[in-house]
């Protein structure tokens, strides 16, 4: 498959390995594409599975409404159903990266049913997020997005500066090139933003708190086995944000520390660039360590 759609979207989509394997879906983040993953793929679709690596929502040129409420995280989560659907997966292995990694949990909570593992790189969970932003810690390595979420500003910023920008804060300077010109593109970099417009969006954030008062469910819902790996130097994530994720997993874990796996690495956001072998085999050790409880139940 070359592209899947979705209510009139169009995503395009890299599809590596045995359509006979397992399915792993990689969620790229900001202000990236599905190329981020290259490093990547590849080594799993080696271990016999078939990898799915999709442009989100307004970075595929086919899939940008021009609307920043059709971003909302609700909508996204859709889109990568969508796409189980599309190649018959009822679960997959979902791996995702910075705003991928988001995502990556939102699946997890909304649509437990349809993760078989979860692999995060460098977001910390919701939960994490909001005791950083509680302590004030996160506080100071998320001030960007305030920038982020303007209308016009950071997307004529971007076209000017998007290279030196972005090796400003690690990222290669051949990643940075890639990426920097397809800002460029038009429509690119307003689909990117869109992601923080949505997510800070006053009209969002009030439904948002008006729905958390309705009636709620008591659904009892399997252990997803999950690696978190971060960045010790990550200028994205902070301290309280990360070690409150890693204390959320060990405690859902339990007595099965196994379905926990954390791994820290001495290094800053961008992993699949700088550790692409290390975040491989993580993602392998994940599903396999599945794959053994499995077995063994």
């Amino acid at each position: 498959m070359r592209y899947y759609s979705r209510d009139g979207l169009t995503f395009d989509l890299d599809d590596l390995g045995p359509q006979e394997g397992d399915v792993v879906v990689l969620l790229h983040g900001w202000p990236r594409d599905r190329t981020s993953w290259h490093s990547v793929a590849p080594r799993l679709a080696e271990a016999g599975l078939r990898v799915l690596a999709p442009d989100l929502r307004g970075y595929s040129p086919g899939a940008r409404p021009g609307n920043h409420l059709d971003y909302v995280i609700t909508e996204i989560v859709g889109d990568v159903t969508a796409l189980l659907d599309e190649v018959g997966a009822e679960r997959a292995h979902v791996v995702g990266h910075d705003w991928g990694g988001a995502l990556a949990w939102a699946i997890a909570a909304r649509e437990p049913d349809r993760v078989e593992t979860l692999t995060v790189l460098s977001t910390p969970s919701p939960a994490g997020m909001a005791a950083g932003m509680r302590s004030g810690d996160q506080l100071k390595h998320s001030w960007y997005m305030a920038l982020f979420a303007l209308p016009v500003l950071p997307v004529l910023f971007f076209r000017l500066f998007a290279q030196q920008i972005l090796e400003r804060i690690g990222m290669p300077r051949e990643r940075a090139a890639h990426d920097a010109r397809r800002l460029k593109t038009p429509g690119a970099a307003e689909g990117t933003f869109a992601w923080y417009r949505a997510a800070l969006s006053p009209t969002l954030m009030w439904r948002k708190r008006r729905s958390k008062g309705g009636p709620r469910r008591s659904v009892h819902r399997r252990v997803i086995p999950t690696a978190y790996v971060w960045g010790t130097k990550d200028p994205a994530f902070g301290e309280v944000a990360t070690q409150r994720t890693v204390e959320q997993l060990r405690r859902r874990a339990g007595d099965q520390p196994e379905l926990a796996i954390i791994r820290p690495l001495e290094t800053g956001h961008w992993l699949m660039e700088t550790h692409p072998e290390v975040v491989a085999d993580v993602v392998l050790e994940r599903i396999g360590a599945q794959r053994d409880e499995a077995l063994a139940g």
